[in-house]
């Protein structure tokens, strides 16, 4: 069953999260992953949420996204991010 990762992020230093856009990329792909939203327009429908960048990336499964969240390379990644980008992540499930 497909999992997904839901993000929405606040990029503070826009070239150096470049280089974390790059790293990321690069470990999504190699477990299996693949982006279907990354900081496309948003309107917001109900509520107050007024999010900042919206991505969503799919996986085969929430094991999967446990790995590739704990991989070396999204580790590195995710080191790079630090001071360039506030993240709220989650994994869920799909149908």
């Amino acid at each position: 069953m497909s999992a997904y990762i839901l993000v929405d992020v606040k990029v503070t230093d826009a070239v150096r999260y470049e280089n974390y856009k790059r790293m990321a990329e690069q470990a999504v792909m190699r477990h299996g992953g693949r982006y279907l939203v990354r900081g496309g327009e948003t309107v917001a429908l109900e509520g107050d949420w007024r999010p900042n960048r919206i991505v969503v990336l799919e996986f085969p499964s929430l094991e999967h996204i446990k790995m590739f969240y704990k991989s070396a390379e999204y580790v590195a990644a995710a080191e790079l991010r630090k001071g360039c980008a506030e993240m709220r992540m989650i994994g869920v499930s799909g149908v």
